[in-house]
């Protein structure tokens, strides 16, 4: 599940790299909340509105706002850095997932899970191969997305303990949705129908992306889920170079080969 949530993410992130060149970053985030709650609708008016029931209204709440500033970090970063790069800083966000899950939640991390991390940190230095130039401001907003949403990982393992996986997705698009609302208006620009559709695709690709991530927090420890979303760095490659014309250099290869090994470690602590 969070393998196929990663390869979602970055389809989102393509098309996000599409519209920032047409539209404000305030008003894709809007469109895709929004649309995102109306793809949500036929389960709510299947389910009932008692399938809203419940207890922890203000954790749905830090989990949207954490998460629509974690997205409005990574957004601008999709729109203003090469695709694979952008997906790339994005993994940032697993070093910090098992610190906070071990501080906030108490969960035991397994030492083999650390060691997995880093060698997906240092897979991921070799992809960025930070050699090439100095790190810019866009980087910098990346990576700061990165730390917020880790918060908003965990926050969605704290939630799955009692809440389902739609339940979650569906707060988070509420509550991301009003959030998102006034920022947008005040970029506000005319939307065309193409548009209109590239921006549901988004919402849809991201929506599926959040039921699985849900799902597998849900499932599983935060910290071991942690090293498997790296994943994305091998889609993002692959659709960088084929779309993007993006290099695949002998650092990316050796970056993708240690960062498949992280995975490989950690399902082999996952079982210790």
């Amino acid at each position: 599940m969070i393998v196929l949530s990663e390869l979602f993410l970055v389809l989102s992130g393509m098309l996000i790299k599409q519209l920032s060149e047409q539209l404000p970053t305030t008003q894709i985030m809007f469109f895709r909340n929004f649309f995102a709650l109306l793809l949500l609708a036929p389960w709510l008016l299947t389910a009932g509105v008692a399938a809203l029931q419940t207890q922890y209204l203000r954790w749905h709440f830090l989990r949207a706002a954490l998460g629509v500033t974690a997205m409005a970090c990574l957004y601008f970063a999709w729109g203003n850095l090469p695709l694979a790069q952008s997906a790339l800083l994005k993994q940032t966000s697993p070093f910090f997932i098992p610190l906070i899950a071990f501080f906030w939640l108490k969960e035991p991390v397994h030492k083999q899970i650390f060691v997995a991390i880093f060698i997906g940190f240092v897979g991921v230095y070799f992809i960025l191969n930070p050699q090439q130039g100095a790190i810019n401001f866009v980087v910098l907003i990346a990576l700061l997305g990165a730390l917020i949403g880790s918060f908003a990982k965990v926050t969605i393992r704290k939630l799955g303990k009692s809440e389902n996986s739609k339940l979650i997705v569906f707060y988070f698009s509420l509550f991301a949705t009003l959030l998102s609302l006034l920022p947008a208006l005040y970029y506000w620009q005319g939307v065309s129908v193409t548009q209109l559709i590239w921006l549901l695709a988004l919402a849809l690709t991201s929506t599926i992306a959040q039921l699985l991530l849900s799902k597998a927090y849900r499932l599983s420890k935060a910290g071991l889920l942690a090293p498997f979303t790296y994943s994305s760095v091998f889609y993002a490659a692959i659709f960088g170079w084929v779309f993007w014309a993006e290099q695949i250099t002998t650092a990316t290869v050796v970056g993708i080969l240690l960062i498949c090994s992280a995975g490989i470690l950690a399902m082999r602590g996952a079982k210790t």
